[in-house]
């Protein structure tokens, strides 16, 4: 399958930017670390090395066997007169690409890297209790089963991407740079893992109010906002050209709206708390930066400069909005604030679609609106009881979270070893609660 005018250059181009795409998990992971404690630090970084390792090893084993690519062999279903593509059909091991910079071998290495990045956004939510073997295997789950099946959905020719031409919702559903397959199933997947791990010891007092348990390292979150945002100019301008068709020289636009994006929701987030803390909230307003990349993910490339930066200031107000619910409604400890930017910041980028982006669709606005509504259903209705079940089943065999005496010393003491500062004293041996 080749795309329209899609040339060596291109290819050449493409790859440069899929080159970036790593920075992305770098960034989030530098993030994860430090928005947890000191003494699981190196277990943090060890566990995002792993699940990056695993991540791409599943999807050349079989995740891309899944995924696929628009044109590919596939499975299919005859439903309403229509026909509709549920599940691709590549050989295992990728022996059905040739790697010689066509748009599908390309893809492939984009998505080896995406499920990377989306296998590391439930790590922030498992922080400082999730052991590492576990982590492991639902990397496994996610990258083997959730992720390549969505991703084959919208990415892969598969039915939510087929509602346009199928049944004239307007272009069918579109996420130009992976806000739902990557951002949207890390967070659910979050949610699940959240969920099922429970709070962190000392989280939530008897009567139920929680306690703040801050980050142990800003300048970490802060400098892996930064590395983040060059990730995700490549991961937004790749997806474009490979995943939305759009030409090369759009770039500029992703890149401008990525960049504005990021910044208009970090000032946000800092405005917010400032107004209620009397001070900006470094961890908060990074929460903000990376609310806006992710946003931006779904529409950078059809949206105008103005209207990306509404979408960044509604994102970085939802998601403090999501952090304070989940924390303190829900009763879910999410250290890294994960579900509430992946997750409810990538379905909020996959409104703003349907709301701003110009992407000559069929059907009228009231077609892709629908047809966008079609895809977030889908997401909350099949992939969030799918990652839930999955990590459920595991816990039930392969008990997910650590012991209280792994609590106590820290994941770094209990399962490496060795801490990340061993000349310091990281923490104390009082539990705030039993």
């Amino acid at each position: 399958m080749t795309l329209p005018g899609f040339s060596q250059t291109s290819a050449a181009f493409c790859l440069l930017l899929i080159f970036l795409v790593p920075l992305a998990s770098a960034g989030l992971a530098l993030i994860n670390t430090g928005l947890g404690r000191s003494r699981s630090a190196a277990h943090a970084l060890l566990a995002s090395l792993f699940v990056v390792a695993i991540a791409a090893i599943v999807h050349v084993m079989w995740g891309f066997s899944l995924e696929g690519f628009v044109g590919r062999p596939g499975h299919f279903l005859v439903a309403g007169g229509k026909t509709w593509n549920w599940v691709a059909k590549e050989p295992f091991f990728l022996r059905g690409v040739e790697f010689d910079g066509s748009p599908v071998s390309l893809s492939m290495l984009l998505q080896m890297f995406s499920v990377a990045l989306a296998a590391l956004i439930p790590l922030s939510a498992g922080a400082d209790r999730w052991r590492l073997g576990a982590s492991c295997v639902s990397t496994v789950l996610l990258a083997g089963i959730a992720y390549p099946l969505f991703a084959h959905w919208v990415w892969g020719g598969g039915w939510l991407a087929q509602l346009g031409v199928n049944y004239g919702l307007g272009r069918g559903f579109v996420d130009g740079g992976g806000a739902s397959c990557i951002q949207v199933v890390g967070g659910l997947t979050a949610l699940s893992i959240a969920w099922i791990l429970g709070p962190r010891r000392g989280k939530y007092s008897h009567d139920g109010m929680p306690a703040a348990i801050p980050g142990h390292h800003a300048v970490f979150v802060l400098f892996g906002c930064l590395l983040a945002w060059v990730g995700w100019m490549g991961l937004n301008s790749a997806g474009a050209i490979l995943f939305a068709g759009v030409e090369p020289a759009r770039v500029v636009l992703v890149a401008i709206n990525t960049t504005l994006s990021a910044g208009s929701a970090a000032l946000v987030a800092a405005v917010i708390t400032r107004r209620r803390f009397g001070r900006p909230d470094a961890t908060l307003t990074a929460n903000g930066w990376m609310a806006g990349l992710v946003a931006s993910s779904a529409s950078g490339a059809f949206v105008k400069p103005a209207a990306a930066i509404l979408i960044a200031v509604i994102a970085a107000a939802v998601t403090l909005l999501a952090i304070e619910g989940f924390e303190f409604w829900l009763a879910v400890d999410d250290p890294g604030g994960a579900i509430s930017v992946h997750a409810v910041s990538g379905i909020w980028g996959l409104v703003a679609v349907a709301l701003f982006a110009d992407v000559g669709n069929r059907g009228g606005k009231s077609g892709q609106w629908l047809a966008q509504l079609v895809g977030i259903a889908s997401l909350l209705g099949f992939v969030l009881p799918l990652t839930y079940g999955l990590n459920w089943l595991l816990n039930r065999f392969y008990p997910q979270r650590v012991d209280l005496e792994g609590e106590r010393q820290g994941m770094d003491l209990y399962e490496l070893g060795a801490g990340a500062y061993p000349e310091f004293v990281v923490h104390s041996d009082e539990f705030i609660q039993r």
